[in-house]
Protein backbone atom coordinates (compact mmCIF):
# COMPACT_ATOMS: atom_id res chain seq x y z
CA UNK A 1 0.00 0.00 0.00
CA UNK A 2 1.15 3.53 -0.61
CA UNK A 3 0.40 5.10 2.78
CA UNK A 4 -0.89 4.13 6.20
CA UNK A 5 -4.28 5.84 5.74
CA UNK A 6 -5.17 3.20 3.16
CA UNK A 7 -4.33 0.39 5.61
CA UNK A 8 -5.92 1.85 8.73
CA UNK A 9 -8.79 -0.68 8.77
CA UNK A 10 -7.17 -3.76 7.21
CA UNK A 11 -7.12 -5.91 10.34
CA UNK A 12 -4.60 -8.46 9.09
CA UNK A 13 -1.49 -10.18 10.39
CA UNK A 14 -0.01 -10.27 6.90
CA UNK A 15 3.09 -8.11 6.41
CA UNK A 16 2.31 -4.71 4.92
CA UNK A 17 4.81 -2.71 2.91
CA UNK A 18 4.16 1.02 2.70
CA UNK A 19 5.75 2.10 -0.56
CA UNK A 20 5.13 5.83 -0.45
CA UNK A 21 3.28 7.65 -3.19
CA UNK A 22 4.23 7.57 -6.85
CA UNK A 23 5.89 5.16 -9.24
CA UNK A 24 9.52 5.67 -8.23
CA UNK A 25 8.82 5.24 -4.52
CA UNK A 26 6.69 2.15 -5.19
CA UNK A 27 9.21 0.47 -7.49
CA UNK A 28 12.13 1.14 -5.15
CA UNK A 29 10.25 -0.08 -2.07
CA UNK A 30 9.08 -3.31 -3.71
CA UNK A 31 12.47 -4.06 -5.27
CA UNK A 32 14.24 -3.43 -1.96
CA UNK A 33 11.79 -5.64 -0.04
CA UNK A 34 12.16 -8.45 -2.57
CA UNK A 35 15.94 -8.33 -2.42
CA UNK A 36 16.14 -8.06 1.39
CA UNK A 37 14.33 -11.13 2.54
CA UNK A 38 12.50 -14.29 1.65
CA UNK A 39 10.42 -13.97 -1.48
CA UNK A 40 6.67 -13.92 -0.93
CA UNK A 41 4.49 -16.37 -2.80
CA UNK A 42 2.51 -13.38 -4.10
CA UNK A 43 2.35 -9.60 -3.83
CA UNK A 44 -1.10 -8.10 -3.37
CA UNK A 45 -1.20 -4.36 -3.97
CA UNK A 46 -4.25 -2.95 -2.22
CA UNK A 47 -5.09 0.72 -2.63
CA UNK A 48 -7.41 3.47 -3.70
CA UNK A 49 -8.09 4.49 -7.27
CA UNK A 50 -10.01 7.13 -9.15
CA UNK A 51 -12.86 6.06 -11.44
CA UNK A 52 -12.32 7.26 -14.99
CA UNK A 53 -15.80 6.21 -16.12
CA UNK A 54 -19.17 7.10 -14.67
CA UNK A 55 -20.94 4.60 -12.45
CA UNK A 56 -17.78 2.76 -11.43
CA UNK A 57 -17.58 2.06 -7.69
CA UNK A 58 -16.53 -0.63 -5.26
CA UNK A 59 -13.52 -2.95 -5.20
CA UNK A 60 -11.93 -4.18 -8.44
CA UNK A 61 -9.28 -6.73 -9.30
CA UNK A 62 -7.16 -5.30 -12.12
CA UNK A 63 -6.58 -7.29 -15.30
CA UNK A 64 -4.15 -4.99 -17.13
CA UNK A 65 -2.09 -2.06 -15.93
CA UNK A 66 -0.57 0.66 -18.12
CA UNK A 67 1.43 3.82 -17.53
CA UNK A 68 -0.51 6.90 -18.58
CA UNK A 69 2.35 9.37 -18.28
CA UNK A 70 5.01 7.48 -20.25
CA UNK A 71 5.24 8.36 -23.96
CA UNK A 72 5.63 4.79 -25.18
CA UNK A 73 4.50 5.57 -28.73
CA UNK A 74 7.09 8.29 -29.38
CA UNK A 75 9.90 6.39 -27.70
CA UNK A 76 9.08 3.26 -29.70
CA UNK A 77 9.09 5.27 -32.92
CA UNK A 78 12.50 6.70 -32.02
CA UNK A 79 14.19 3.57 -30.71
CA UNK A 80 12.21 0.57 -31.88
CA UNK A 81 12.17 -0.62 -28.27
CA UNK A 82 8.98 -1.24 -26.31
CA UNK A 83 10.03 0.07 -22.88
CA UNK A 84 6.83 0.07 -20.90
CA UNK A 85 4.26 -2.34 -22.34
CA UNK A 86 0.91 -3.02 -20.71
CA UNK A 87 1.26 -5.65 -17.99
CA UNK A 88 -1.23 -8.45 -17.44
CA UNK A 89 -1.84 -8.91 -13.72
CA UNK A 90 -5.26 -10.52 -13.56
CA UNK A 91 -8.22 -11.87 -15.49
CA UNK A 92 -8.53 -10.80 -19.10
CA UNK A 93 -12.03 -9.42 -18.55
CA UNK A 94 -11.06 -7.36 -15.46
CA UNK A 95 -10.61 -3.59 -15.46
CA UNK A 96 -7.62 -1.76 -16.88
CA UNK A 97 -5.72 0.50 -14.48
CA UNK A 98 -3.73 3.52 -15.66
CA UNK A 99 -0.82 4.49 -13.39
CA UNK A 100 0.93 7.85 -13.34
CA UNK A 101 2.65 10.25 -11.01
CA UNK A 102 -0.18 12.78 -11.06
CA UNK A 103 -3.25 12.81 -8.85
CA UNK A 104 -6.04 13.16 -11.41
CA UNK A 105 -8.55 15.85 -10.45
CA UNK A 106 -9.28 17.32 -13.87
CA UNK A 107 -12.26 16.44 -16.05
CA UNK A 108 -10.36 16.85 -19.34
CA UNK A 109 -7.52 14.57 -18.25
CA UNK A 110 -10.06 12.10 -16.87
CA UNK A 111 -11.86 11.93 -20.22
CA UNK A 112 -8.57 11.34 -22.09
CA UNK A 113 -7.52 8.55 -19.72
CA UNK A 114 -10.98 6.95 -19.82
CA UNK A 115 -10.38 6.10 -23.49
CA UNK A 116 -7.84 3.48 -22.38
CA UNK A 117 -8.62 2.56 -18.76
CA UNK A 118 -11.38 2.34 -16.18
CA UNK A 119 -9.34 3.28 -13.08
CA UNK A 120 -6.33 5.46 -12.28
CA UNK A 121 -3.74 5.29 -9.49
CA UNK A 122 -0.15 6.33 -8.75
CA UNK A 123 1.67 3.06 -7.88
CA UNK A 124 0.12 0.00 -9.56
CA UNK A 125 2.27 -0.21 -12.69
CA UNK A 126 5.51 0.22 -10.74
CA UNK A 127 4.58 -2.50 -8.24
CA UNK A 128 3.58 -4.88 -11.04
CA UNK A 129 6.79 -4.14 -12.98
CA UNK A 130 8.99 -4.79 -9.93
CA UNK A 131 7.14 -8.02 -9.15
CA UNK A 132 7.33 -9.21 -12.77
CA UNK A 133 11.06 -8.44 -12.90
CA UNK A 134 11.57 -10.57 -9.78
CA UNK A 135 9.34 -13.38 -11.02
CA UNK A 136 6.82 -12.95 -8.19
CA UNK A 137 3.09 -13.17 -8.98
CA UNK A 138 1.22 -9.94 -8.33
CA UNK A 139 -2.42 -8.92 -7.91
CA UNK A 140 -3.63 -5.33 -7.97
CA UNK A 141 -6.84 -4.67 -6.05
CA UNK A 142 -8.25 -1.14 -6.04
CA UNK A 143 -11.21 0.41 -4.30
CA UNK A 144 -12.77 3.45 -5.98
CA UNK A 145 -12.23 6.50 -3.81
CA UNK A 146 -13.21 9.31 -6.17
CA UNK A 147 -14.20 10.13 -9.74
CA UNK A 148 -10.77 11.49 -10.82
CA UNK A 149 -12.36 14.81 -11.80
CA UNK A 150 -12.94 18.18 -10.24
CA UNK A 151 -13.07 17.78 -6.45
CA UNK A 152 -11.32 14.40 -6.40
CA UNK A 153 -8.83 15.57 -3.79
CA UNK A 154 -11.64 16.41 -1.37
CA UNK A 155 -13.52 13.18 -2.16
CA UNK A 156 -10.41 11.04 -1.60
CA UNK A 157 -9.85 12.50 1.88
CA UNK A 158 -13.49 11.90 2.77
CA UNK A 159 -13.56 8.31 1.49
CA UNK A 160 -10.14 6.83 2.35
CA UNK A 161 -11.31 5.30 5.66
CA UNK A 162 -14.27 3.58 3.96
CA UNK A 163 -11.93 2.39 1.19
CA UNK A 164 -9.63 0.89 3.82
CA UNK A 165 -12.56 -0.97 5.39
CA UNK A 166 -13.66 -2.34 2.00
CA UNK A 167 -10.12 -3.45 1.12
CA UNK A 168 -9.81 -5.08 4.55
CA UNK A 169 -13.04 -6.99 3.95
CA UNK A 170 -11.81 -8.10 0.49
CA UNK A 171 -8.53 -9.32 2.02
CA UNK A 172 -10.24 -11.08 4.94
CA UNK A 173 -12.49 -13.05 2.56
CA UNK A 174 -9.46 -14.35 0.67
CA UNK A 175 -7.08 -15.08 3.53
CA UNK A 176 -9.41 -16.66 6.08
Amino acid sequence: MAIDLEAEHLGTDLPILFTGMGKVNAAVAVAAALSAGPRPSEIINLGTAGALRGGLSGTHVVGTVVQHDFDEETLFRLTGVLSSPPLTVGPEDAVTLATGDSFIADDTVRARLAEHAALVDMEGYAIAAAAHAAGVPVRLVKHVSDEAGAGADRTWRESVADCSRALGAWLAQRTA
